[in-house]
This record gives structure tokens, C-alpha cells and sequence, in this order.
């Protein structure tokens, strides 16, 4: 047998714990993955009602990015209606607060 964690009971759907949810910061928006086109690049819907070509930049690669996920994207100084980059991919715990405290509506 293998030694697993003592990991206490928690109900389906509530968070472990507490946590802490990364906000839009100057010139960041929220968006949510409509296409993947493979080498991290993909098309995002974005709240201010834009679609942009997206990447995930070389010190994020790590990110595991699927469709419908919500991301912060940071659009490019150049062509910034076309183009950006994924800042950070919010986890199912993270989407559920942002609704309830209505960061999300635009999306």
C-alpha cells in the first residue's frame, strides 16, 4: 500500500479552506475560451465584448488552459483589439465567487 495525505471531508461544490481571487488590474480582462488552436495560442470572448487571438506567454506555460475556461487577458499595445496575452486561469472555486459577487456579469 501507498501512504496517502490525512485529507479531512469536505461537501461537493465548497472551497478547501480559504483562498484568495486574483482581480483585473489596470488594462486586464476577464474572457472565456471559445477555440483552442493548439501551441497555446487560442480565441478568447472577452467581457468588453471583443474576440482576440490569444497566447500563453513562455513564463506561464505551465498553464493547462481547456474551452470554456475564464482567464484574465492582458491585450497587446499593438493591434489590441486583435490580440493578447492569458495572465491567469481561474479555477471552478475562483469562477463561483467572481459570480456571486458579480465580476462576471459582462460574460
Amino acid at each position: 500500500m501507498y501512504n496517502r495525505q490525512y485529507r479531512p471531508f469536505k461537501k461537493p461544490g465548497e472551497p478547501a479552506g480559504e483562498f484568495k481571487v486574483r482581480l483585473p488590474r489596470e488594462g486586464e480582462v476577464f474572457g472565456v475560451v471559445e477555440a483552442l488552436h493548439g501551441a497555446k495560442h487560442f480565441t478568447i470572448r472577452c467581457a468588453d465584448g471583443l474576440t482576440r487571438f490569444c497566447r500563453v506567454p513562455g513564463k506561464l506555460r505551465k498553464i493547462w488552459v481547456r474551452e470554456q475556461d475564464v482567464v484574465l487577458i492582458k491585450p497587446w499595445s499593438i493591434e489590441s483589439e486583435k490580440k493578447a496575452d492569458i495572465v491567469w486561469r481561474y479555477k471552478q472555486v475562483e469562477i463561483d465567487w467572481l459570480k456571486r459577487n458579480n465580476y462576471l456579469k459582462d460574460l
